[in-house]
């Protein structure tokens, strides 16, 4: 009955780390194996994606929910083209990366933890994706805080794992992902608030908005995303 994140509260520093290399290589393994298992015609998850029009709706999702529904922003024709326009850009980039199947969901709180192991629960929206999806999942998680140090060694161990690649590009890609994932957290969170009457998910904006804008900073590319969201995200400035 012990979520991984409900754990890390009472967790000492050496099986805090412990826990998130074996939630890493349980990625890798989830790639590998599901690779080895492919069979579109058998298995579900096969042929579904985070396509074009997955991504989009996601991004679109956040705009809906969470820009004009959570924080009531009337946005001009001009932004509206503009963010679509940004939208697309991302989404073209990440629906074009070679697919593994991911977990689709996979954070610290759906990951149990029972007689010392982790195991994996609310996977029915498995999927095919990008590599860094469910590591996005993980590692810029809004329910829990990691340091640059411990996002830097998680991200340097799974490329050990995986094998050879670029780390740079590989960082770069991730950041990409976790923008997009990020901004659809954001979507759910307002969505939850506003249609659900459900305020749990306030508490968890913050953190997911400075990640949305240390990826939007850091990035030249996203200088007018960052322009636009900052105009009327106070948290992203």
């Amino acid at each position: 009955d012990v979520t991984l994140q409900a754990h890390l509260g009472a967790a000492t520093a050496e099986e805090h780390a412990a826990l998130y290399r074996e939630a890493v290589a349980l990625i890798e393994l989830l790639q590998r194996r599901g690779g080895e298992f492919e069979d579109r015609d058998r298995y579900l998850p096969y042929r579904i994606a985070f396509d074009v029009e997955k991504l989009g709706w996601e991004l679109d999702f956040f705009t809906r929910h969470f820009v004009l529904g959570y924080r009531g922003v009337q946005l001009t024709p001009a932004h509206r083209d503009a963010l679509a326009e940004e939208w697309r850009a991302i989404v073209d980039e990440l629906a074009s990366e070679p697919r593994v199947l991911c977990h689709r969901d996979y954070h610290s709180r759906n990951l149990m933890l029972h007689r010392g192991r982790l195991h994996m629960i609310d996977f029915q929206d498995a999927r095919m994706g990008p590599d860094t999806y469910d590591l996005v999942s993980l590692l810029r998680d809004s329910y829990v805080d990691l340091t640059d140090r411990e996002l830097d060694e998680l991200i340097a161990y799974f490329l050990a794992l995986k094998g050879p690649a670029d780390p740079a590009e590989f960082r770069r890609r991730f950041d990409v992902m976790a923008l997009q994932r990020n901004l659809k957290a954001l979507g759910t969170f307002g969505y939850q608030t506003i249609a659900r009457a459900n305020a749990v998910y306030i508490q968890y904006m913050p953190r997911t908005l400075r990640y949305a804008r240390n990826n939007l900073e850091k990035y030249p590319r996203f200088a007018r995303l960052h322009e636009i969201l900052s105009t009327h995200i106070e948290e992203l400035r």
